[in-house]
């Protein structure tokens, strides 16, 4: 996989809800429910939404590639 393909692949879910596994290391994970809002050179931003509160996180495409964040596009109703 190269960075072209995962910027086509989040090119496709532009302004749809994927969930991300954030790999913190020693078996820690953080899951989000996002939205992807923004794609630009080096980095994409998604919109976190909380109970109480709304934010924009950025991760790199070579996030993607370094497997540091998974990205599943088929969101669980």
């Amino acid at each position: 996989m190269t960075i072209e393909k995962v910027k086509n692949e989040l090119n496709k879910h532009l302004g749809d809800v994927v969930t991300i596994k954030y790999n913190l290391g020693r078996n820690k994970f953080e899951k989000y429910d996002v939205v992807i809002k923004e794609l630009y050179n080096h980095v994409f931003l998604v919109e976190v939404k909380k109970i109480h509160n709304c934010y924009i996180q950025s991760f790199s495409y070579s996030d993607v590639l370094t497997k540091t964040i998974k990205i599943d596009y088929e969101k669980e109703i």
